[in-house]
């Protein structure tokens, strides 16, 4: 689905709010791209770009890692260059202030402090407006540096020497960056007035991670690896991602593979976990996808995990 079509078939319940962001880099922007689908007029303000940076450079960093990710994240969404540490960038920001809603920061305390922009001076001169302001860790410790990385390794959640497949903590904070807009779009409508509200990324790696402080993603956890029916198997030609979980799908992947299920704990037992196995490495891709459909299996064939890290012809 694509970023238009996802626009269109989505409510839209916050036509007619209006949001500045100053926020930089993941977090900010990917929350500022889901408030443009819900509605609201989205306004992105960035530093100049650095000297030396090409005419019409980005002065968020991501515009100049990462191109493709800049554009897709400020798709519908107007971008100025205000420079906060001049006064007539300051002046720009308060004359936009003076009609916007929901006010999304991305920077430590101390930062927006030094630019006149902490809760304090901005309620009281914008009494209507609310702040949402993106941290790394809450309160005390919003000062601390740290990263994605480093707030997935403090939540438990980096298990090996491989980095993470995507960025949890960015994108699970911009989700709850959108979600205390819609909160503070709701406090202003039933009080009349701004509130201010703070999204830390540790604690979105910490709420990702609860399924795994659970015990439900430890290795002896049925979504760990303990059920045999919620597994990566390797196939004929590749691999094989299989979520039979709920008894009926465990069962019509048991009668598949031939093997007998001997009770509700039966998929957690050694002999289930190798009749599964060896079913499956006998059987393509082709042959499992055909099996999932006329079975009604939940499963997902993928190539194989060296060639799939392989890059392609003419790409780094």
């Amino acid at each position: 689905m694509t970023q238009t079509s996802r626009s269109r078939s989505t409510a839209r319940p916050l036509r007619g709010v209006r949001v500045l962001s100053l926020a930089l880099n993941l977090p900010g922007p990917a929350a500022l791209m889901r408030l443009r689908e819900m509605g609201a007029t989205c306004l992105k303000a960035e530093p100049p770009a650095p000297k030396g940076a090409p005419a019409g450079a980005s002065g968020d960093p991501m515009g100049q890692y990462n191109k493709t990710a800049y554009s897709t994240l400020h798709e519908g969404i107007k971008v100025v260059s205000w420079d906060l540490k001049a006064e007539r960038g300051q002046a720009a920001l308060h004359k936009e202030l003076a009609r916007t809603d929901v006010l999304l920061t991305s920077f430590r305390p101390s930062a927006l402090a030094k630019l006149g922009l902490g809760w304090k001076a901005l309620h009281a001169r914008h009494p209507a407006l609310s702040v949402v302001a993106i941290v790394g860790a809450p309160a005390e410790r919003a000062e601390e540096p740290g990263h994605d990385l480093t707030y997935l390794a403090d939540a438990d959640l980096i298990t090996g020497l491989d980095l993470p497949p995507t960025l949890f903590a960015d994108m699970g904070g911009a989700l709850m960056a959108s979600e205390a807009v819609l909160s503070a779009v709701l406090v202003q409508k039933t009080r009349r007035k701004g509130s201010f509200q703070e999204v830390a990324l540790s604690e979105a790696a910490n709420w990702l991670a609860l399924p795994r402080a659970w015990g439900l993603t430890q290795p002896q956890g049925a979504v760990g690896g303990a059920h045999a029916g919620y597994r990566v198997y390797p196939c004929r030609d590749g691999r094989v991602a299989v979520a039979a979980l709920e008894p009926h799908f465990a069962a019509a992947l048991c009668k598949a593979a031939a093997f007998t299920m001997s009770g509700p704990l039966a998929m957690f037992q050694p002999e289930a976990h190798a009749a599964i196995a060896t079913f499956l490495l006998g059987r393509t891709r082709a042959q499992l996808d055909r099996l999932a459909l006329e079975h009604d299996i939940p499963l997902h064939t993928l190539v194989d995990a060296i060639k799939s890290r392989t890059p392609s012809p003419g790409r780094a």
